[in-house]
């Protein structure tokens, strides 16, 4: 009788402890993930780009503001700013104030998957008193482009011109801003020999064309 009695009390003594431990929902911490890590940085804001993927991001001060060009992969998002659903192309965000970041405009891009559409590059530059925007237009799609759009007004932006097209392969270029050389990546219109020469006389598929 006595063992009986020591292992019912050490039974009700365990329920006890447990329900001690559990205690009311309402005062248990909430469970958090691994949470941001950094180092020698600080996250301060945060703009979604309107759940678009980023590529390649570049960073430019005009007229007393800072201003992100963020290009694209391929892809579509609905644009809030105009209520219809745009190819994924070119954010432009004045970052001016990094904790409140205002999304300005988007660049629609050429249509087609992450690898193919979209407008992955941005360099700009300031001539002449205006600001302009060097991109491409598409990647691996046959008739993919490089543009330049007049950004003077980051808000309004215009196309100025094509500076090449009926190309494939896209990929990263650089704009001098000092003399106005572009170095443009790209190969020629997709080939099924890739022996055959492409319209520019070469057999490679990719390579730079300087245009100034």
């Amino acid at each position: 009788m006595i063992v009986l009695f020591r292992r019912i009390s050490l039974i009700v003594l365990g329920l006890a402890l447990v329900t001690l431990g559990a205690g009311p929902a309402s005062s248990q911490a909430p469970t958090r993930g691994h949470g941001a890590e950094a180092h020698d940085m600080e996250l301060v804001g945060h703009d979604d780009l309107q759940g678009r993927s980023a590529y390649q991001p570049t960073i430019h001060q005009q007229r007393g503001r800072i201003i992100a060009y963020v290009g694209h992969h391929g892809g579509k998002a609905r644009n809030p700013l105009t209520g219809t659903e745009e190819d994924n192309g070119t954010s432009i965000v004045d970052v001016t104030d990094p904790a409140r970041p205002r999304y300005l405009a988007h660049i629609p891009g050429m249509p087609g998957g992450p690898e193919q559409g979209g407008a992955q590059m941005a360099r700009v530059c300031d001539r002449m008193g205006k600001t302009y925007l060097l991109r491409t237009f598409g990647n691996n799609i046959p008739g993919s482009a490089h543009e330049v759009w007049d950004v003077t007004d980051p808000a309004k932006p215009t196309k100025a011109s094509t500076v090449v097209s009926g190309l494939t392969s896209t990929h990263k270029n650089f704009w001098e801003c000092d003399t106005g050389t572009a170095y443009l990546i790209s190969g020629d219109l997709v080939k099924t020999d890739p022996l055959q020469l492409g319209p520019s006389g070469w057999r490679t598929w990719r390579m730079t064309k300087i245009y100034d």
